[in-house]
């Protein structure tokens, strides 16, 4: 077969415009990254607790507004259980394609030291940010003799084992944030173990144990009330819903930072762009005034930290805790 030559030019332009037009459709594809096209269906968010608590109320905030600002539905998943591990291992099991993210609160750090687990607390996961934070208030039943810190430390002392605190989570952070202050303080304050917060408080305000350690939220009621009396809060500032109670530090005690924190992870391996879209996204939806106000409502405060400094955090949380175990000899069944 014979090719004339103004044909043999044509199918030369062809083949030119075919190659061509495929280089630059490769080019911009690498260009482009896993990022661009994300995301292009739905997103899950595990939370790890029980549904109705501020965990479950923040995912749902992030979820609407993720699903406004990128038009794809962000399914909140609820698999409580096992002191956060079950979901959590559901993360580590599920693709890292930024898809499947879970809602971690600082036992997520707490809970390799008390508990065998199924996955690995760093190498298993991939930072993406925080999101939130609440300090801890120390409060007692106003029938103990102590008007405020100083005098609440002093009654302590010259009781050593006699004063008891309600643990709502054993090696959780109401627990060590309790032992925390026994250290700091140079007290015995004995521990009493309970199945959750709700019957810690209960008893606190019963007079069956004198001293509680938790979230503003859970004790604000109790204070306004009369039931319950605050002296010290954690953190470096004042709680907003609590403009008369001091710091630890204003009231003379140092070193009791038990500030808890609630932040978001991926599954190793997830595209760094991803993770970093991720993190951006969230650190606009967080810094809305709609959002913060949302929160403070709570007693929450908006807390972001990107990868790098969330997972600095975790590392520096989990050894804190590792300190407050080993110190004061804590065991576990």
């Amino acid at each position: 077969m014979v090719i004339h030559s103004r044909a043999r030019r044509s199918l030369t332009c062809l083949l030119l415009a075919g190659l061509l037009g495929a280089a630059a459709s490769l080019a911009h594809a690498q260009g482009r990254g896993p990022a661009q096209d994300y995301p292009s269906r739905p997103i899950h968010i595990i939370v790890p607790f029980a549904p109705g608590g501020s965990t479950t109320t923040v995912a749902r905030l992030i979820g609407q507004n993720l699903t406004e600002r990128w038009g794809q539905p962000v399914v909140v998943e609820n698999r409580a259980g096992g002191n956060s591990s079950i979901g959590t291992e559901a993360l580590a099991r599920s693709p890292a394609d930024g898809y499947t993210i879970l809602l971690v609160v600082s036992t997520h750090v707490i809970n390799p030291l008390v508990m065998k687990l199924p996955y690995d607390t760093f190498a298993d996961f991939a930072p993406i940010c925080t999101i939130y934070s609440t300090e801890y208030v120390l409060v007692v039943n106003p029938e103990v003799q102590a008007n405020n810190l100083a005098e609440f430390v002093a009654l302590a002392r010259a009781r050593p084992g006699q004063l008891s605190y309600g643990a709502g989570d054993n090696g959780g952070v109401t627990h060590l944030a309790s032992e925390l202050f026994n250290l700091r303080a140079g007290v015995r304050i004995q521990g009493v173990p309970y199945k959750g917060a709700g019957p810690a408080l209960a008893d606190t305000l019963g007079g069956h144990v004198q001293m509680f350690f938790g979230p503003p939220i859970v004790a604000l009621p109790h204070i306004k009330s009369g039931k319950l009396r605050a002296l010290a809060v954690s953190g470096t500032s004042r709680v907003e819903g609590l403009p008369d109670v001091p710091t630890f530090e204003q009231a003379g005690l140092t070193g009791v930072d038990v500030t808890t924190w609630y932040g978001l992870l991926a599954p190793a391996h997830t595209p760094p762009e991803i993770v970093g879209k991720l993190a951006e996204a969230i650190r606009d939806i967080m810094g809305s005034e709609g959002v913060r106000s949302q929160l403070r409502q709570q007693g929450l405060e908006p807390y972001v930290l990107g990868p790098a400094d969330f997972d600095a955090l975790m590392h520096r949380d989990m050894a804190k805790f590792q300190s407050v175990i080993t110190t004061a000899n804590i065991k576990f069944d």
